[in-house]
């Protein structure tokens, strides 16, 4: 069912959605709703359900303030902050508009936050959708999905992938009645950076997702993928934590606001299981996408390959120096020994050879180098290049980007580090946490670089033209966003090499 109504005027514009009719404001030239929910909220016999068609209501509702976001682990207080805004009703969504009328027919662009599945709300001020919508004349959404245990966690009676099946839902809703608020349908891009990366490389590979949009923008793809015995044994560990069983009956009865602590114990203590879950242990991920066979049927980049999303117009990049942002918050920025940096390529460097492949091709590397290049290049960099390359050779339309701005924030130390896109592809320069890698007061470079970012994301939302070539095997152009914007071949020759014949496997359950 899709609706079309709305009365765009005055200061509080009002939309007529399925469930009913929702009033929001008017801020800095857009329409702006926000807290719509798109599902029931997933909790008493719901908990561990997938997302339910919400119900509908006869009055008015209030579309102004965000909805409760679900439960989140300890990560940069983001438990603190999900508990000052208290609810159930997780799964809403919010929508940035410069025209709410029904015949505005303009492109629809619907951002997934990122936040290594363990964490992640849309109300965060740098996620707010104002300025990108009005300024590229896109309707901008987001929306919350489940995270964690709630979300990800494999559990005995309940369907896998839970928080993938949330945005499938939030994409449904988009479809049904995102026309009333000036979007069209037919024009909708997704995109979104690091676990949200991740989560639309699943999209693509996933049937449920299918007809649900059009173009996609993945930034800085996260590649972990589980295989359902290793995200068993994970989701076991958790629950063993709070003396219980890995199935619904024991932890429905949990608080879902508890349940988060139990993640946090076992990915603080990760290091203990690093020879039965291996990379994932090491690299401190309990949760990411189950390859089940039937939600996500396959890899994405073996999806790809295959042909999946073939007529989806995709754009993907990362940053240069993807891993900093993560040594910094371990301390070991500057600090890496040998040791250290012999165990990250003994770990995640493929094949056999892959460490010695490494110091040959890096001959110059300290150990802080190899340290942060083989780490960047599992987790995030190779990941987005394999998946523009597996789009490509199955035929698809793929655009490729890297950010290699050195970010001033902070004294400079972190460079064009993981989550530096964040602000200047939303345009939210000084407000959010990552506003910090940009500086207190956002230089005219600053501003130059967001300007060209948000107008090449909008006009690949728009025209399917992000404004460099497309990518191919032979030339694999690729347009460098810094100072000085430029477009060349992909850089990083030599992590392009190592990893050539790297597949991206489901990450298994080692030692059974």
């Amino acid at each position: 069912m899709t609706v079309a109504a709305s009365e765009p005027s005055g200061d509080r514009p009002e939309v007529r959605v399925v469930a009913g009719v929702v009033r929001g404001s008017r801020e800095a030239g857009v329409a702006a709703f926000r807290g719509i929910p798109f599902a029931e909220p997933p909790v008493g016999p719901l908990r561990f359900a997938a997302p339910q068609a919400v119900r509908g209501w006869s009055e008015v509702r209030e579309a102004v303030s965000y909805g409760p976001p679900p439960p989140q682990a300890g990560h940069f207080g983001m438990d603190a902050l999900s508990q000052e805004a208290p609810g159930d009703d997780w799964l809403t969504v919010n929508v940035w508009s410069p025209e709410p009328s029904p015949g505005a027919g303009l492109p629809v662009m619907v951002w997934i936050q990122g936040g290594a599945y363990v964490f992640g709300m849309s109300g965060l001020p740098e996620y707010d959708g104002g300025r990108l919508a009005r300024d590229g004349e896109v309707v901008v959404v987001t929306f919350n999905y489940r995270v964690g245990i709630e979300g990800f966690g494999q559990i005995e009676g309940a369907p896998p992938n839970r928080g993938l099946l949330d945005q499938v839902a939030a994409l449904e809703w988009v479809r049904d009645n995102i026309r009333g608020f000036g979007g069209d349908p037919e024009r909708v891009t997704v995109f979104g950076q690091s676990a949200g990366g991740g989560s639309i490389a699943a999209l693509l590979a996933m049937d449920r997702a299918a007809g649900l949009f059009r173009r996609a923008i993945a930034q800085s793809v996260q590649g972990t993928f589980f295989s359902p015995d290793l995200a068993s044994d994970i989701t076991a560990a958790c629950a063993a934590e709070l003396g219980l069983r890995p199935t619904v009956t024991d932890l429905s009865g949990v608080p879902p606001h508890r349940l988060p602590a139990a993640g946090d114990a076992v990915g603080a203590a990760m290091d203990r299981w690093v020879e039965r879950w291996g990379q994932p242990a090491y690299r401190t991920i309990p949760f990411s996408p189950v390859v089940d066979g039937d939600i996500l049927p396959v890899t994405p980049w073996q999806a790809l390959s295959d042909g999946a999303g073939r007529d989806i117009e995709l754009l993907v990049g990362h940053t240069r120096d993807e891993q900093r942002l993560f040594t910094a918050i371990t301390g070991l920025l500057g600090e890496v020994s040998e040791e250290q940096a012999a165990a990250a390529l003994r770990f995640l460097a493929p094949g056999p050879d892959g460490a010695r492949r490494y110091r040959e091709a890096f001959p110059t590397a300290d150990p802080d180098g190899l340290y942060e290049l083989v780490q960047s290049d599992w987790l995030f960099r190779m990941p987005s290049l394999h998946l523009a390359q597996a789009h490509t050779a199955a035929g698809g339309r793929t655009h490729v980007y890297e950010l290699t701005w050195n970010a001033p924030g902070m004294g400079g130390a972190f460079g064009a580090c993981h989550g530096l896109d964040v602000p200047l592809v939303l345009g939210n320069l000084d407000r959010g946490q990552p506003a910090m890698l940009i500086g207190e007061a956002p230089a005219p470079e600053a501003e130059a670089l967001s300007a060209r970012m948000r107008a090449a994301w909008t006009s690949f939302a728009t025209h399917g033209d992000p404004g460099w070539p497309t990518y191919d095997a032979e030339r694999r152009l690729v347009q460098v966003f810094d100072t000085q914007p430029a477009v060349t071949a992909y850089p990083e020759e030599a992590s392009r090499l190592i990893w050539q014949d790297h597949t991206f496997p489901v990450l298994p359950l080692i030692d059974r």
